[in-house]
């Protein structure tokens, strides 16, 4: 860390008086080292999940009841983002919901690290709260080091930021998979909750270095705000308890009791907010007429990650049951395919960034509805990748490893045509009431799309048979067409965004 701190020769008082973090204020170190450290505990947890469920030393249940937990785990992530962001903004202000967070999944790691299947479900749903709570109060904290969002340095900012996240991805499932698969996987899980612990040290040791913002409440709660939230929390916590008693007394319970209102909610909360606010009337006509646009980008994006976030999932298991996963002969730990796409991300996102700006002084840059559709488009090329691999394992055989890198790599390109295209256009098209929520509004596109993966697979569907992948494939495709189709009715809607 030190060899990266340099002294400014600027005036004292000034942004970048003090040391920093190349050439950025010295508290995104601690940042990017927290988060970096959450992405690792998050990612390598991640990686062995849909394995350790499979696994006859595991769970050991159908690679459809492993999908759907997967799934809602995921979708739950990406749902409690929004009261995450609340809680930062209301109750406790960013650093001191950041802590908790922390604090929150390094627990649900080491419960997960219990050799006890009771105790299994607890921790995932600890971890999936941790990072609600963390997820968005991060990201407004590098905002926080910087002079308003005209400061130069801002967007190199949150690229160095963003570097941290994928470093964290990139080796969780080559150190975490590796002792999760060939060790223990307790032992595995035992290392995400180290992981969260040094990046929570990291955190504590380091907040002097943010800003002072940062630990204060924008909007704080009245004394009868307060009141009403606590009641209503408990009122729906007292309901949620009664009837699992009940439920188990009875001798009703399965796990699907709680899935599928888990998964309902993820489909039905994001419809409920996108109507919230389209009919909300303070909106002017031109606020009105971009989230009717926005709806396109939101739907088209939902379809994409519920294909996209299939790769730690259906394409993980598939890998563990019908793949040769091996490269000249060397066997490797399955879980090392979850490192496929932040390692190409980290090549590819600066190939992409010059790219863009290349064409863009020759005054051809693709616009926002071009991107988005052929980000569509590639990740349903990549699911029709995905039938040769299935189509070899039908007939007896081992895939290469090569097809399923083929398909992140795919599925990776079109992540870089679509994720920073969609987080651009929300910032952009957000209405001025709703600027600090649309993020987590845009989050709510992957709620969507995982708790559909969940509920198709709490239904019964095969998710590994080639007749759905090319059904979701041809979504895909005909979703990025449709939106390319109607571009100019898009446009229109936008007004004056671009």
């Amino acid at each position: 860390m030190a060899s990266s701190l340099t002294k400014d020769s600027v005036t004292p008082g000034t942004p970048g008086s003090e040391k920093t973090f190349f050439g950025h204020p010295r508290g995104l170190a601690t940042l990017f080292m927290t988060e970096m450290w959450e992405r690792f505990s998050y990612y390598g947890m991640r990686a062995l999940l849909p394995l350790y469920l499979v696994a006859p030393g595991g769970l050991a249940l159908s690679a459809g009841t492993a999908t759907a937990i997967y799934s809602v785990y995921v979708s739950l992530v990406y749902l409690l983002a929004m009261p995450g962001g609340w809680f930062g903004d209301r109750v406790w202000g960013p650093r001191k919901t950041v802590a908790v967070a922390g604090g929150v999944i390094m627990l649900g790691h080491l419960t997960l690290a219990l050799p006890s299947s009771g105790t299994f479900y607890a921790g995932l749903g600890l971890v999936a709260i941790g990072s609600g709570l963390l997820k968005a109060n991060i990201s407004t904290m590098v905002g926080h080091l910087y002079k308003g969002p005209d400061d130069p340095r801002r967007d190199g900012g949150f690229t160095v930021f963003y570097m941290g996240i994928n470093l964290g991805a990139f080796a969780a499932p080559l150190i975490i998979g590796t002792i999760g698969e060939s060790v223990n996987w307790h032992l595995g899980f035992a290392l995400a909750a180290l992981g969260m612990g040094l990046g929570l040290a990291q955190f504590l040791l380091g907040s002097r270095h943010l800003d002072a913002h940062s630990s204060v409440v924008p909007k704080p709660l009245s004394a009868a705000e307060k009141s009403s939230t606590l009641r209503k929390a408990a009122l729906w916590a007292g309901i949620a308890v009664v009837a699992y008693a009940a439920l188990g007394i009875s001798g009703h319970y399965t796990l699907n009791w709680v899935l599928v209102p888990l998964t309902l909610l993820g489909v039905i909360i994001p419809v409920m907010v996108l109507v919230r606010i389209k009919r909300d009337r303070e909106l002017d006509r031109a606020e009105q007429s971009k989230m009717s646009a926005y709806i396109w980008f939101f739907v088209a994006a939902a379809v994409f990650w519920m294909i996209y976030d299939q790769g730690g999932s259906t394409l993980s298991i598939f890998a563990d049951a019908s793949a040769d996963n091996t490269v000249l002969g060397w066997e490797f730990p399955v879980s090392w395919y979850q490192s496929v796409n932040p390692v190409l991300i980290m090549a590819l996102a600066p190939v992409f960034a010059w790219f863009w700006l290349s064409l863009n002084r020759r005054g051809k840059e693709p616009s926002t509805i071009v991107k988005f559709s052929s980000g569509l488009v590639l990740v349903g090329a990549s699911f029709f990748l995905f039938l040769a691999p299935l189509s070899i394992a039908e007939g007896g055989h081992k895939a290469a490893a090569l097809w399923l890198v083929a398909i992140y790599f795919t599925q990776t390109v079109g992540e870089l045509m679509l994720s920073p295209v969609g987080l651009s256009v929300t910032t952009k098209m957000a209405p001025a009431k709703y600027a600090s929520q649309m993020m987590g509004v845009w989050f709510l596109a992957v709620t969507a799309g995982d708790a559909t993966t969940g509920l198709l697979s709490i239904a019964g569907v095969d998710l590994n048979k080639t007749g759905i992948v090319a059904l979701e494939a041809s979504l895909a495709v005909v979703a990025g067409v449709a939106v390319w189709m109607y571009r100019n009715k898009v446009k229109t809607l936008m007004g004056d965004v671009r």
